[in-house]
């Protein structure tokens, strides 16, 4: 009896045992509207996730956690609840950069833990995202955020691979197998990741506000693991280049400071087999916080004439030309001449790079902006962040009260949790001013420009401004940043160059630089790139050599109402549909590979519509600068037949 009592007890212990199991131990599903994505949720002694397109894994098994000083987030987790909602609603952008009208429509799913914590994963048909929201109110310092990612066997990535987290973020995209990886290397986002097959996964991150920047690091198995620049204490001048290098000689142990509850940023991942998706998504917008700003009338989007990239080359005049009144005047001129909306005033302005409320002795900025007025031009001026950061409000009311119409402020190069909040605070402050903000030596776009809309554009990309000192900017480069870095946000990729050429017979000039690839090929970016801030690199008295050309790129917006990828493959061609109003304009570019791609134009409205194109011309393969403009008639039941020559391109306006 007594053995027969204890052996009741034992398995009466154990199925207790087996029940808390079976309650601490749940997987939950959450799936996109149109049940093709779902995310798998296993909640054990720590949290993982994995997600399939269409029933193919994507991700799999995907640890997640926080460590803060005090506990971890994710560690032995005891969920207390969930739920799950449907989000259906629709956004209306300030900038539509894509499109006016973004259908937001996700299920959601919400988990409860004890602790003070929630992580939230949503679904969405072109993707997944998650966070962590700390909804306890006490002052935590984090120590680390873990992300571990895991792919299919066979995959690839475009690595764009960084030396440090003190970085421009501007890179190339070589395509590299996962399993080549090794774990001392790590990389930027936004980071595709290429399954076997046509699948593909974009990494990155937005709402990220009063919080460092993620990097990834390869875990060395085919993998990923998440790096943070810890939270930066102290910084001494750098030997070279002082004024805007910092180095940093202090670091603390964790990697943000937080005070009572967060929202942490979302974890953002577009899943597709179809790389049209990676172009046309909105996932990094949609997620954003929205608007604070109660007036935005006075943002107005345009394009710039830009004189650094041309190094203030002005021929044909009887001036000296150089960083002086005389030379922006010229630029004014030209502007005001083919409407174009400003112009920059990039470094050399002001007295000093650290003086930077006092002007250069050539240079009257007070005289050039009523210039600008009365030609209808705006100016912008180029700031460095250092000495921007030291004397914010005094430097930014003295250029509104000068009647400037916004910034552009440069060499950031980090995104530790003091940067992250600076780059928020002169968008406060700039929108308080009524002054627009262009992010150069900038990290990618993480969803400020929503919160605050006057936030028009960032670098972050290795663009037309390294043509100065190099043959980086290659068609095939060119070809991978719309899948990659554009699907992050806008890029002040600066385009616009008119000396066109091929490998052959391209030369690196830092005074007078060329472009890789055809005129066509530089006039399709107009449509293509997205940037409601887009530049007008070359300079104007060449401009006024190319006329034609001109005239062709400012007939085409800056903004958009609707965006449709017509045909597209990563780092080998695409074909962009843009919708503004009742006009259609459509970009085309491929990479050193002739191409010729037939689409159609059932997208149109009914009726006849007037198009006028310019394509490579016959002779483009040998001459890059060869194009042909032409006019025709076409509706929407007509088929467009694209050729471009090697490094070529494709323009088109339908007009209504």
């Amino acid at each position: 009896m007594q053995f027969r009592s204890m052996r009741t007890t034992f398995f009466a212990a154990l199925m207790l045992l087996f029940g808390v199991i079976s309650l601490s131990a749940k997987q939950l599903e959450v799936s996109s509207p149109d049940g093709q994505v779902v995310v798998t949720v296993q909640v054990n002694d720590v949290i993982s996730w994995s997600a399939t397109l269409k029933g193919q894994p994507m991700i799999t098994d995907a640890v997640v956690s926080m460590t803060l000083a005090d506990k971890t987030l994710g560690k032995a987790p005891r969920l207390s609840k969930q739920a799950v909602k449907v989000i259906k609603n629709q956004i209306k952008p300030v900038v539509p950069h894509k499109d006016a009208l973004i259908d937001d429509h996700c299920q959601e799913l919400t988990m409860t833990f004890k602790g003070g914590y929630n992580l939230v994963f949503r679904a969405y048909n072109d993707g997944v995202a998650y966070r962590f929201v700390k909804t306890d109110g006490k002052v935590s310092e984090v120590m680390d955020e873990q992300m571990d990612l895991n792919f299919p066997s066979g995959a690839a990535c475009y690595f764009t691979e960084e030396v440090s987290t003190y970085s421009h973020n501007e890179s190339w995209y070589p395509y590299v197998k996962l399993a080549d990886l090794t774990d001392k290397q790590f990389c930027c986002l936004p980071l595709l990741v290429e399954l076997p097959g046509k699948a593909k996964v974009l990494v990155t991150e937005t709402a990220l506000h009063d919080y460092p920047g993620m990097f990834l690091r390869s875990n060395g198995k085919a993998g990923f693991v998440t790096k943070f620049p810890p939270y930066v204490l102290e910084t001494v001048p750098s030997r070279r280049g002082a004024d805007r290098n910092d180095m940093i000689t202090k670091e603390a142990p964790y990697i943000a400071k937080v005070n009572g509850a967060k929202s942490f940023p979302w974890r953002v991942f577009v899943l597709t087999d179809n790389d049209a998706t990676l172009v046309e998504s909105n996932l990094t917008y949609q997620l954003s916080d929205p608007c604070v700003l109660e007036k935005t009338d006075w943002i107005k989007p345009g394009k710039v004439a830009w004189d650094w990239y041309n190094a203030n080359n002005i021929f044909g005049v009887d001036f000296k030309s150089g960083i002086n009144t005389e030379t922006y005047k010229y630029f004014i001129d030209f502007a005001s001449e083919n409407a174009i909306e400003y112009i920059i005033l990039d470094e050399g302005w002001t007295k000093s790079t650290t003086q930077i409320t006092a002007c250069n002795p050539n240079i009257d900025v007070k005289a050039l902006i009523d210039y600008g007025k009365q030609k209808n031009v705006g100016i912008i001026l180029w700031v460095l962040w250092k000495p921007l950061d030291a004397d914010m409000t005094t430097i930014l009311e003295t250029y509104a009260n000068w009647g400037a119409k916004g910034i552009k402020v440069d060499f950031m190069q980090r995104n530790d949790q003091y940067m992250v909040a600076s780059y928020e605070r002169i968008a406060a402050e700039c929108a308080r001013l009524n002054l627009l903000v262009d992010y150069h030596g900038a990290f990618k776009p993480s969803g400020l420009r929503r919160k605050y809309p006057n936030v028009l554009t960032y670098e972050g990309v290795k663009g037309n401004e390294n043509n100065k000192w190099s043959a980086d900017i290659t068609p095939e480069h060119n070809l991978t940043l719309p899948f990659t870095r554009m699907v992050a946000g806008p890029m002040d990729y600066t385009p616009g160059a008119m000396l066109n050429a091929h490998p052959i017979n391209h030369k690196v000039s830092y005074e007078r630089p060329m472009g890789l690839g055809t005129r066509c090929h530089e006039v399709a970016k107009y449509v293509v790139y997205e940037s409601p801030l887009q530049m007008m690199c070359e300079s104007p008295s060449i401009y006024k050599k190319e006329q034609e050309t001109v005239d062709f790129i400012t007939r085409i917006p800056t903004v958009w109402d609707e965006t449709r990828v017509l045909a597209a493959a990563v780092a080998d061609y695409i074909v962009v549909a843009r919708r503004k109003g009742t006009t259609w304009y459509v970009g085309a570019m491929t990479d050193a590979t002739p191409r010729t791609l037939e689409v159609s134009l059932d997208f149109l409205s009914d009726g006849a519509y007037t198009m006028t194109v310019m394509k490579d011309g016959i002779n483009a393969d040998n001459y890059a600068q060869d194009y042909k403009r032409e006019v025709k008639q076409v509706d929407k039941s007509d088929s467009l037949v694209i050729d471009m020559a090697s490094g070529g391109g494709f323009a088109a306006i339908l007009a209504w």
